[in-house]
């Protein structure tokens, strides 16, 4: 790989992965709260919610926050079907009180009925030993979350909005969310939470301006925006950095939105 290239990504890279960047970003939504299950539960809706203007995903985001009284996980762990009646107006372009009555009850049912103190293993239990990303995390959440052993009745008009890689999916939404949850927060920007998936494992969010910037530089040569085009590009990521390659994620972003 040219060095100059390298030296521009690597200082990109820093550049963007600063406090500055969040205050304009979905993912000052969970740096809102301190207790975990807080900042999981209101980062997978800024990361779900994540399309459009940043100025009108943040707004979205804050509003369903205060329908959920400031407190999601308090909010998820006790509400009952009275208790929605506030949120039955919400919406965020083609996600509506019919999908978020889904996620709520899928979330319930994982820290309530399951008992698990972290969505982490809503992930992590359908990684397989050697698996070199997050694939099978994916599908495996995407299953989950539409089990009809649980969720009988579950709305097929939500299923849009959780992507998998088994439709061939880039799976932007969340793999920008693991992003968040996975990597260390040395930076003050992601979270580092989670501990049984590595950093390495992660796949670079594939946005407009992250596969537009990808493919000018020539990190990126399939032309569509889809899972072998997001695995594409975190494997040549890799070659600057095996461990963390996702860290290059705020320089290919950085460079599209801010610098275009």
């Amino acid at each position: 790989m040219d060095k100059k290239l390298i030296t521009l990504l690597n200082e990109k890279a820093v550049q963007f992965e600063q406090p500055g960047f969040v205050p304009n970003d979905p993912i000052s939504i969970p740096h809102r709260f301190t207790k975990k299950q807080d900042i999981e539960i209101a980062g997978l809706f800024a990361a779900t919610l994540a399309w459009g203007n940043r100025k009108s995903i943040v707004s979205s985001c804050n509003f369903l926050m205060m329908l959920m009284d400031n407190a999601p996980f308090d909010f998820i762990m006790t509400f009952e079907e009275e208790d929605l009646i506030p949120l039955v107006d919400f919406v965020h372009r083609t996600f509506n009180a019919t999908d978020l009555f889904h996620f709520l009850n899928f979330l319930q049912f994982h820290y309530r009925y399951l008992g698990e103190e972290s969505l982490e293993t809503a992930f992590s239990r359908h990684l397989h030993l050697g698996d070199k990303n997050i694939e099978s995390a994916l599908i495996g959440f995407h299953n989950g979350f539409f089990d009809e052993k649980y969720f009988a009745d579950y709305p097929e008009r939500t299923r849009k909005h959780i992507s998998s890689p088994a439709k061939k999916s880039a799976c932007k939404k969340l793999n920008m969310f693991l992003r968040w949850m996975v990597r260390d927060n040395e930076k003050g920007v992601d979270f580092g939470l989670w501990k049984s998936i590595h950093p390495s494992q992660l796949v670079c969010p594939l946005d407009i301006h992250v596969s537009r910037t990808a493919r000018h530089l020539g990190l990126l040569h399939r032309p569509q925006n889809d899972w072998l085009a997001a695995t594409e590009l975190t494997e040549n990521l890799k070659m600057l950095d095996p461990q963390d390659p996702v860290k290059y994620d705020f320089a290919l972003f950085g460079m599209g939105v801010e610098e275009k």
